[in-house]
């Protein structure tokens, strides 16, 4: 399978779908842009939107489009088909052509999220060592 090139920017990724993938894309897209002032970018091939750290992402697939939530097992309460990731605290919702959600829903989760956050900062920092491991492992090493 060929690896697709990654879009330039937010407008191009969606510029690349058609069909029932399109469509969600540019309504999730637009709904979590009207919901949180979110920076928005293309990061590891898909649509990322940051404050104090990645907070969600929009995925589309062949068959699927992913929405996914950094800190989205806290949102189980907003969303309960939000799946368990293993990595941060992640949490993702899988569209299926059909599948729906109302933008209601689209913005309470962003605006959590978003402020998820900002309360708790970087959700990827718990995941790097800090300063006083990395210098506790180099010097076990020498």
């Amino acid at each position: 399978m060929k690896k697709a090139v990654p879009a330039e920017n937010p407008d191009a990724y969606v510029a690349a779908l058609d069909g029932w993938r399109s469509k969600l894309v540019q309504s999730l897209r637009k709904t979590v842009r009207a919901a949180s002032p979110l920076e928005e970018v293309i990061k590891w091939g898909h649509i990322v939107y940051f404050h104090n750290g990645p907070v969600l992402l929009i995925r589309a697939e062949e068959d699927r489009v992913l929405f996914g939530f950094w800190r989205g097992q806290c949102l189980l309460e907003i969303e309960p088909r939000l799946k368990k990731g293993r990595k941060y605290e992640m949490a993702t919702l899988e569209f299926r052509e059909g599948t729906t959600i109302k933008p209601a829903i689209v913005r309470r989760l962003t605006k959590e999220a978003a402020s998820l956050n900002q309360r708790l900062g970087d959700p990827t920092d718990a995941a790097r060592p800090s300063a006083k491991a990395k210098k506790r492992s180099t010097k076990k090493a020498t």
